[in-house]
């Protein structure tokens, strides 16, 4: 088929949608589809965009094709992209959507797209209610939601939120593994490149610092008497996007200076492989959740995870198997972690995250995605 992906990537960081897009876009082409990336020239306005820049310095992805092409706040541009992929006629238009900011733009060139009478419109819905509540979030998702054909959910949870909006056909697959950041390296190499003491014990927090994730909870927790005896160690790799200040007062309320290590830059796709092969565990401390790309970059590098039970994350780590889900208490994950570093507290651990890994394999995602767009006989 010929396919048209609507969603950021390269030169944009994006987080995690961005290198889902170039990934799925590469396996496609794998598979015989031709594949161009629709991105966006401007993606936010600076007053909405909380961090340092919205652009990587990185190399682009090779043999893709990436337009970048739509301005988010510009509606005669999005009357212009519509039209130029609506003349392209491809066969399939897979969309993200991600934010309500995001529905009038999406839902306009949607609906232009939607006139050639040809292209089936997908969307992957990485979250229908935004973790973060803004005014106009309810129409915008309305609006950007009337021109799509199908579904695809990365939690059980978003696509039960996905219902009370629409009946369109609509189907859960979880998130699948980020396998794009190389290999692991040996915990020493790791330590040595971040400058770390490798008989220490290491947890890891990764990721852009958002309200939503805990890290303020997960700092409290390292407060814990408990914690601090057990000499148990806390790398913070993500960029602010909030109050630095705000972590910081907790870092010094509880004197935790020299157990806490901030590597708060953006991380680079080639450096990200570091932070998780020092880690010992990886503590997903969210108060609020859907599904979590950094679950599937755990388990690409075989970590063990700490998970509280909120959204789609006790779906995809089984308590007791590849870690533990626990509440999202600073005790109730101070107890997790402590339980985790006790010997042997979890029998066959690499055993079981292997078996869960394989779970979550791109082609077994892209097969649910072909599925269902065929049209129902």
């Amino acid at each position: 088929m010929n396919i048209a992906l609507i969603g950021p990537a390269h030169p944009l960081r994006g987080g995690g949608i961005s290198t889902f897009n170039e990934r799925l876009a590469e396996i496609l082409q794998e598979q015989g589809h031709n594949v161009i990336i629709y991105s966006f020239s401007l993606q936010y306005p600076g007053f909405l965009f909380p961090g340092k820049s919205q652009f990587t310095d990185e190399p682009a992805p090779k043999n893709l094709t990436i337009k970048s092409i739509i301005n988010s706040i510009n509606p005669l541009n999005w009357l212009s992209v519509g039209n130029r992929i609506k003349a392209a006629k491809p066969d399939l238009v897979i969309v993200r959507y991600w934010l309500p900011f995001m529905g009038p733009c999406l839902g306009t060139i949607l609906r232009i797209v939607r006139k050639n009478k040809h292209t089936r419109i997908l969307c992957i819905a990485d979250n229908v209610i935004p973790h973060e509540k803004r005014p106009g979030d309810l129409q915008f998702t309305k609006y950007f939601l009337k021109p799509v054909d199908v579904f695809i959910t990365m939690s059980k949870d978003v696509l039960q939120d996905l219902k009370k909006f629409t009946n369109k056909p609509a189907k859960f697959n979880p998130h699948p593994v980020y396998d794009n950041y190389g290999p692991a390296v040996t915990k020493e190499e790791a330590c040595k490149k971040l400058h770390l003491n490798p008989a220490d014990k290491y947890i890891l927090f990764f990721g852009f610092i958002r309200k939503y994730k805990g890290l303020d909870i997960l700092l409290e927790a390292m407060g814990d008497e408990r914690i601090k005896a057990s000499g148990i160690k806390l790398i913070v790799a993500g960029e602010f996007y909030g109050d630095r200040e705000f972590y910081e007062e907790i870092i010094t309320r509880f004197h935790l200076q020299s157990s806490i290590h901030l590597y708060t830059e953006f991380i680079p796709n080639d450096e990200v492989r570091y932070y998780f092969s020092a880690a010992d565990l990886i503590v997903q401390p969210y108060r609020t959740a859907t599904q979590s790309g950094i679950t599937q970059v755990a388990y690409h590098f075989e970590k063990p995870m700490v998970v509280t039970n909120v959204g789609g994350l006790a779906e995809v780590v089984p308590d007791g198997k590849v870690g533990y889900v626990t509440g999202s208490e600073p005790k109730a994950i101070a107890d997790a972690i402590l339980k985790f570093f006790q010997p042997n507290s979890i029998p066959n651990l690499h055993e079981n995250l292997l078996e869960e890994k394989r779970k979550y394999s791109w082609e077994t995602f892209v097969n649910t995605l072909m599925e269902v767009i065929q049209p129902k006989t």
